[in-house]
């Protein structure tokens, strides 16, 4: 298994436990912090100049300051006054972590700032571990909110939760006296939090009463709650929790609300949704009166299906489903009345029942003549167990549209006898009636009908006699599967395929989905029906897509192709669907019998759409024009890469390996997230090992991937166990990433065999940013200090025609105007998160609270103001500013600047590119006579047609990109002004000023509105 070799250096730190601390007591509240920081632990201090320092660092015992030793400063200089400190960041989000030469070295999620003085200079410092950093922030935080307040760290013990606690125990203790058997108390957590283990339980109590030197079976009020809460309590939620509440121990409805607008990205939330929320996840009678959630009831809601990882949206059918059907990737079974290998398997009605009821829309059958003149249903290497296939298709047409209302493709392999082919139409006819789709394509349509078209429509694929000849039956090659494995099994590969009798009243059934045999790109191109199409073994596939990879992308444009396994593949494993997926197939078919890595990839790409089996293809992959090739390395033209920032946090009640059978219950996990997609976008990263926890492994580690083509990526996230070899695999869930949903997120993990697994999951955080200019993503990938010199255009190509290269020079200047006005737009967002001491994935709505936290008066009333200016929402000081608050201020009005540049002439650009490819577009069906006519013949007329398509592709998704950054910019402005308005940086006491700021939010959300039905 791998092993990472820094597991002994992180040792018990990535555990939630703390090794400093006695009886490795977890994190629960903020007097647990205290007495952590108090008790003191080394943090590396990190210098401007890029010197790094270990010291160690210390709270007083009166709460009043922080120390740190070894120093060459006086004693009392080596010190930090809470009163003093302004902020606490976790991240490294100061100058000295942007500009130190180290920082990369630098964990994101060990690294803290502690922000002091009128200046707001910044102490930086790294744990050596997520947890430490954690504990530092919240205490220091826990601090600095109260520190015109008297602090009694006792009175964590009379928080709501303690109370409620306190009553739940009173309803369960029958005497009255304060006491209860321990066994009633296990019971009594069980039922408080059924994923809680009897043993660990027990073993807690235990502990508890050891500390008191005693022993007993009975067990105190005070002994529960203790163990409750030290059982209960998810450090990182508690953390979470007290950042987001601004140090209380407790969500009030505004703090849900900001959390879900600015962390969650939720919108149009209210505060009576939030009081909704907390009514039905607060544990706590008094917390569901007053409007609170406290920790338990706050992890429940972060548990529950609210805040799963997949977006609801797309539980629902979001993709136009009027494009033809060859636009689209369609959910398929190879061999589906297979439940095991292919040699040895038997027939199962249950294969078509599980392919059915998973969404899929090929499905397959191999129909060979049976006993008493009934066809069936077999695999014909194995002739043990036969369906009869009239049992079979009644249990099609009950479930065809079970799962899904689009059409079902039946790919009928017939190896029957003119007699009894005319039994099956017969059975088909009878059983499926008017679902039967036989209607002769029109030869005045170039593309398939659409799935919406087809809607509860039962297509059959299948070989079909010439259409202008007159007679009953004729023969047909055989595309028979089987014989392929057959001739690869005995290496006898000069077999030609055979050909069989097929008689007209079979062949009529077949109309939109005739199979023909491929040739070559070209003579698909010039002499194949829209109506036709191809099946390809997966060795074929693979060698056209290695060798025509934008052949093969184009072909599937207009056409329908089918990949199948491998015939070596007698096991029933499973190929790579996004090999074939990459170049357009639509019909990738799966042995779904077989589970792993290739079938999670496919069931986690079908789960999108509505999980209707039919998926619609990035419009690179659809376009008349465009230019894209399955093995690119690179940035797609027209596409704008996205960078997707992961937090694995961490896991729940982790499952021992299937199999394993050593060290008791004791596992090693580890995360892996696997990008899959186009080959720029494929790639893996992991987490370091967490030492011998199953129940709540701690990983605090984040990660960065550029997507280049997102409508195509795939991210897997597989959790693994690092002490068995052989048998490593713990869970594992697949999802697309226009799938995920940002934020806080809990990720429900499936079995080997696919199942969703109770309680087991993964709390993960996830941001996508858009990046600005090219190469790979980076730390600074989003940074400011890209300026335009460095900034990367994309490109026009030349095609050696001299009249349309003319009309693409004329393209040069909008579509560098276009990426200006995009990339300025970002860096001046960046600048301003960067100054407010926020990541590059913070939300304009964070930036402004932060802002309307530092810019309080004495008095707290806001020392600035919104102030509305032609609909655009400026901030205007109400009086003297401090130099460092200036600085923002600044950088926001350039933020505020940019976007009305971008909004106010995105319009203008974008009709001088959609000119221009217009123009273009007005010789495409001349351009191979124009190149032929400048001499340019063979290679040097397919990179002309090639450029020209590159340059078209460029033209329409530079376009796409200025009409999105608008739609951005215009959103910005809403969220910003409802954000200034909830945080109160709106002039009070002004009736006129609302009304004015609600009318300044009309017009945007009209410019909003108007740009979606006019040009952009």
């Amino acid at each position: 298994s791998p092993q990472d070799p820094s597991n002994q250096k992180c040792g018990r730190k990535k555990t939630v436990s703390f090794s400093s601390m006695p009886s490795e007591k977890k994190i629960s509240s903020a007097s647990d912090c205290i007495s952590f920081m108090q008790a003191g632990c080394e943090l590396k201090k990190v210098r401007p100049n890029s010197r790094i320092y270990n010291r160690f660092f210390t709270l007083d015992p009166d709460l009043q300051a922080l120390r740190w030793e070894p120093s060459k400063k006086d004693l009392d200089k080596a010190k930090l006054d809470i009163s003093a400190i302004k902020e606490i960041r976790l991240g490294k989000n100061t100058e000295t972590f942007r500009n130190n030469g180290l920082a990369d070295q630098i964990s994101e999620d060990c690294a803290l700032s502690v922000i002091h003085g009128e200046n707001y200079e910044s102490l930086d410092l790294v744990a050596n571990s997520a947890d430490v950093a954690n504990i530092w922030v919240s205490g220091l935080r826990y601090l600095v909110s109260r520190s015109k307040q008297p602090l009694d760290l006792e009175s964590s013990h009379d928080t709501p939760r303690f109370a409620w606690l306190k009553t739940v125990f009173d309803a369960a203790d029958v005497d009255g006296n304060g006491i209860m058997l321990e066994d009633t108390s296990v019971e009594l957590i069980k039922k408080l939090n059924p994923t809680l283990k009897e043993s660990k339980i027990r073993l807690k109590f235990k502990e508890i009463q050891k500390s008191k030197e005693k022993l007993t079976t009975r067990v105190t009020k005070e002994e529960f709650c203790e163990a409750f809460s030290e059982l209960c309590t998810r450090p990182e939620v508690y953390f979470l929790l007290v950042q987001i509440s601004k140090n209380k121990e407790y969500l009030d409805a505004n703090d849900l609300m900001l959390f879900l607008e600015a962390e969650q990205g939720v919108t149009h939330i209210t505060e009576e949704m939030c009081l909704d929320i907390i009514r039905r996840y607060e544990l706590s009678e008094e917390g569901r009166l007053k409007g609170f959630l406290a920790i338990d009831g706050f992890t429940q809601y972060l548990l529950s299906p609210e805040c799963d990882i997949f977006d609801p949206e797309h539980k629902k059918i979001v993709q136009d489903m009027t494009q033809p059907l060859s636009h689209y990737y369609i959910n398929a079974s190879h061999n589906t009345y297979l439940i095991e290998d292919q040699l040895r398997g038997p027939a199962d009605i249950n294969g078509y029942v599980r392919a059915l009821k998973m969404s899929c829309r090929s499905i397959e059958l191999d129909v060979c003549d049976g006993p008493d003149n009934e066809p069936i249903i077999c695999n014909r290497n194995n002739m043990t167990s036969p369906l009869a296939f009239r049992n079979v298709i009644e249990v099609i047409n009950k479930l065809a549209f079970f799962a899904s209302e689009y059409p079902l493709i039946l790919c009928l392999g017939n190896h029957c006898s003119v007699q009894q082919q005319k039994v099956v139409v017969q059975h088909m006819k009878r059983i499926f009636g008017n679902k039967l789709y036989t209607e002769a394509p029109l030869s005045s349509e170039v593309y398939l009908p659409s799935p919406e078209k087809l809607k509860m429509k039962i297509i059959v694929k299948g070989k079909k006699l010439p259409c202008d000849q007159d007679i009953l039956e004729g023969e047909v090659t055989d595309e028979d599967e089987e014989a392929e494995i057959s001739r690869r099994l005995s290496e006898d590969f000069s077999r030609e395929p055979k050909l069989i009798w097929l008689c007209r009243e079979l062949s009529d059934l077949v109309s939109l989905c005739k199979s023909v045999q491929y040739k070559d790109f070209e003579t698909s191109m010039k002499f194949q029906n829209y109506w036709e199409m191809c099946s390809f073994s997966e060795s074929e596939a693979s060698r056209i897509a290695n060798e025509y990879p934008e052949d093969f992308v184009n072909y599937n444009k207009k056409f329908l192709s089918r990949v199948y396994p491998s015939a070596m593949r007698i096991d029933s494993s499973n190929l790579n669907p996004q090999d074939f997926w990459n170049c357009g197939c639509q019909i990738v078919a799966m042995n779904y019998q077989t589970p792993g890595p290739m079938m999670d990839l496919h069931t986690g790409w079908f789960l999108q759409n509505g999980g209707c089996g039919y998926v619609l293809r990035p419009s690179v992959m659809r376009d008349e024009v465009s230019y894209f090739s399955a093995n690119t390395k690179g940035i797609v033209p027209g596409v704008s890469p996205q960078v997707l920032h992961v937090k694995i946090i961490s896991g729940q009640n982790f499952p021992k390996p299937k199999g394993a059978c050593a060290k008791g219950d004791v596992i090693d996990p580890y995360v892996c997230i696997e990008i899959h997609g186009i080959p720029a976008d494929c790639t893996e990263q992991r987490t370091k090992t967490v030492q011998q926890n199953s129940d709540n492994p701690i990983f605090d580690e984040s990660f960065e991937f550029q997507i280049n083509l997102p409508e195509l990526a795939m991210i897997r996230f597989v959790v693994l166990d690092d002490d068995y070899i052989g048998d490593e695999f713990i869970g594992q869930y697949t999802i697309p990433l226009e799938c995920l949903q940002p934020g806080y997120r809990h990720i429900p993990l499936r079995s080997f065999v696919g199942d969703i697994m109770e309680h087991v999951t993964l709390f993960v955080h996830i941001a996508i940013t858009n990046r600005s200019g090219g190469g790979k993503a980076q730390k600074r990938s989003l940074s400011v200090r890209i300026g335009k010199k460095a900034r990367e255009y994309t490109m026009l190509r030349n095609t050696g025609l001299k009249t349309i290269d003319d009309i693409f020079k004329m393209a040069v200047h909008p579509l560098r105007e276009a990426t200006d006005m995009r990339e300025n737009m970002q860096n001046a967002m960046v600048s301003v998160k960067e100054l407010c001491g926020l990541p590059p994935i913070a939300s304009l709505k964070q930036c402004i609270l932060t802002l309307s936290s530092r810019l309080v008066s004495s008095d707290n009333a806001p020392s600035v103001t919104l102030c509305m200016k032609d609909t655009f929402p400026y901030l205007e000081p109400l009086g003297t500013v401090p130099d460092v608050q200036k600085k923002v201020l600044a950088a926001y009005d350039l933020m505020i600047q940019e976007s009305r540049v971008l909004i106010e002439t995105a319009d203008i650009t974008h009709d001088k590119i959609v000119q221009c490819q217009k123009a273009g577009m007005e010789f495409h069906e001349e351009l191979h006579n124009l190149g032929t006519k400048e001499g340019l013949k063979g290679r040097k007329l397919s990179k002309a047609i090639e450029s020209f398509a590159w340059n078209i592709t460029v033209l329409k998704g530079q376009g796409d990109l200025l009409k999105n950054a608008k739609n951005e910019a215009l959103e910005n402005m809403k969220q910003i002004q409802l954000a200034c308005l909830s945080c109160g940086l709106s002039k009070t006491g002004s009736g006129h000023a609302d009304a004015k700021s609600k009318r300044c939010l009309e017009a945007i959300q009209e410019k909003d509105t108007g740009d979606e039905n006019g040009r952009l």
